[in-house]
């Protein structure tokens, strides 16, 4: 049986919804390694709301695509320990 775009759409916005919230910095405020860290929760976010653009315009391949690759950039980032996370339903850790 074939995937279902828009249930596939939804789940992985509600993904990517939940690891925005649960990917606390890990590197300290003053640190380079901060500022990457926001650079890939700005990333992530960024991809987040062009996804959610794209559900009202009913796009839901482009809405797919930008929700898989701003939780991309989340999950990369606690692969490199710019994230503190526990959850490995969410992160692969």
């Amino acid at each position: 049986m074939a995937a279902d775009l828009n249930e596939k759409v939804k789940r992985y916005e509600g993904l990517l919804r939940a690891a925005l919230q649960k990917a606390g910095f890990a590197p300290i405020e003053q640190s380079h390694m901060y500022k990457v860290a926001q650079d890939y929760r700005s990333m992530a976010s960024s991809y987040y709301n062009d996804g959610l653009h794209f559900m009202e315009t009913d796009d839901p391949v482009n809405a797919l695509v930008c929700f898989s690759y701003g939780h991309a950039w989340l999950d990369a980032g606690a692969r490199l320990g710019l994230f503190d996370v526990d959850d490995d339903v969410l992160f692969t850790i």
